[in-house]
């Protein structure tokens, strides 16, 4: 099939418009004499790239899903076993991400490649799902738990008012909005430090487990693939708990055409991000495992839990 010529103007608004059927053009396209196409400044290089996935990777998940993972996995060993086998099917999608990155250098994520392959209706549905279905509510989930974890310090001996999480929670989305609207350097190095505050704070976990373990605290460890019978049909649910903590690789893909030479700093990113993740995230359930057993863990509640 011979696709029809691309006519590519630059409207009144500043947009860039595609052919007349519809669809935007596509990587090879080029830009009639006269016309100047619109880019994105390519501030995005190897540590930032690196810092975005593990900073929308890392969040509640790696202290939600360690229960669910032992509930249906039923032994130490099982889930660490999940753990591991979690982060690897994370990298090869992320890597598949990451071809689907290099081939097609155009913002957009799912929309782009959906709008490339099957045309604008459907790419057009998958975007509408996103920002009026799955995105408002994950949104709204993830910063309502910012707002009450910022508060919890001032209210340790009381209940948080809901009015004053919710305060913060729209004063963050909005300074969020603001930064992002902003300046893309500012947003990059603001997600360097949150990410280094994520990472301290799994290492502040790590830490400690690792020195248990050197002054012998293993009997945690002993038959660690022994206990309850696994239940074949908690498998799958095991999966998905992994996989939620996981979630979050594809993001960098939302901002191809920003990233500085994307051929080889998207499979890097993704490459050394995943590698850090899965690592700290095993051993982030050893040293779990080193002062709690596998029988009182499923009995405990992280404060994400008891708040929603």
């Amino acid at each position: 099939m011979v696709r029809k010529p691309v006519v590519a103007t630059i409207s009144k608004g500043g947009y860039l418009q595609g052919n007349v059927s519809g669809r935007l053009p596509s990587v090879g396209d080029q830009e009639p004499p006269g016309h100047e196409k619109v880019v994105l400044k390519k501030k995005i290089t190897l540590l930032r790239g690196v810092s975005i996935i593990i900073g929308t990777v890392i969040g509640s998940g790696i202290f939600i899903s360690p229960k669910g993972i032992l509930q249906n996995t039923g032994s130490v060993g099982m889930s660490l076993v999940f753990w591991s086998a979690c982060g690897v099917l994370s990298l090869f999608g992320a890597l598949s991400y990451a071809e689907l990155g290099t081939s097609i250098k155009k913002s957009g994520g799912h929309y782009t490649y959906i709008l490339e392959v099957f045309g604008p209706l459907l790419a057009f549905v998958r975007v509408w799902v996103e920002l009026l279905v799955i995105r408002p509510g994950a949104t709204a989930v993830i910063s309502l738990a910012f707002g009450r974890y910022i508060l919890e310090p001032f209210f340790i001996q009381c209940e948080i008012p809901e009015l004053a999480i919710k305060l913060v929670t729209a004063v963050g989305i909005t300074v969020v909005m603001v930064l992002n609207s902003t300046s893309v350097s500012w947003s990059a190095r603001i997600q360097i430090f949150l990410t280094f505050c994520k990472l301290t704070a799994i290492l502040i976990i790590i830490v400690p487990g690792v020195i248990q373990l050197i002054k012998g605290q293993t009997h945690h460890f002993k038959d660690a693939f022994s206990g309850r019978d696994t239940n074949l049909m908690g498998l799958p649910l095991a999966f998905y708990y992994g996989m939620y903590a996981y979630a979050g690789w594809f993001y960098l893909n939302f901002i191809t055409e920003e990233v500085d030479n994307p051929e080889k700093t998207i499979p890097l990113a993704i490459c050394i991000s995943m590698a850090i993740i899965t690592v700290g995230y095993v051993l982030t359930n050893v040293a779990y495992f080193t002062t709690i057993s596998a029988e009182e863990l499923p009995s405990l509640s992280g404060c994400w839990e008891n708040s929603h």
